[in-house]
């Protein structure tokens, strides 16, 4: 692969598994937001929560200054307070998929091989991003079996609905002729 392919291919799977958290997290109620399977658990706003105070971390001066930034207070975003709501989470994580996405549209072919600081580790920049995007994909895979837990019966597929794989490839065979 070239590297200038690299930034649009990896920002188009960061846009996927926003939206695929983002359809998740509109199937469900209010409550279920909030709500844990498990004392030990994380709810959907949690993870929510954390991933905008990653983002906004990592990828607010990148390419300067390390990614774990002094005033991340990373423990404290898996604690909900009385004034995290839903809006005002979901807020956030729009801030930082801003953040992140401002930064990704700022880098070119030539940034990739430079180093990065996550946490006092070196990286190169295509290894700090993948690293992201596996980060990111974890979070966004609990957050979508959460929310298909919750919504239960009312959940939408986000792919190919459970016996419909042969009528999906015939779909596509059909397209692809």
């Amino acid at each position: 692969m070239q590297t200038d392919h690299y930034i649009p291919i990896v920002r188009s799977e960061f846009e996927r598994l926003k939206k695929l958290a983002e359809d998740s997290i509109a199937q469900i109620a209010r409550e279920a937001f909030f709500a844990k399977l498990g004392p030990n658990d994380n709810s959907i706003a949690v993870i929510v929560k954390h991933m905008a105070g990653n983002m906004k971390s990592r990828w607010t001066d990148f390419l300067t200054t390390d990614g774990e930034k002094p005033d991340r207070q990373r423990d404290f975003e898996f604690i909900i307070k009385d004034s995290d709501t839903r809006e005002t989470l979901l807020e956030a994580w729009e801030e930082g998929w801003s953040v992140f996405f401002a930064t990704l549209s700022s880098l070119d072919a030539s940034d990739l091989g430079k180093t990065v600081l996550i946490r006092g580790e070196g990286l190169s920049v295509i290894q700090a991003i993948n690293r992201q995007l596996a980060h990111y994909a974890y979070h966004v895979g609990q957050i979508i079996l959460l929310a298909k837990h919750f919504a239960n019966e009312q959940w939408q597929s986000l792919s190919i609905p459970i016996g419909q794989s042969e009528e999906f490839n015939k779909r596509s065979e059909k397209y692809s002729k």
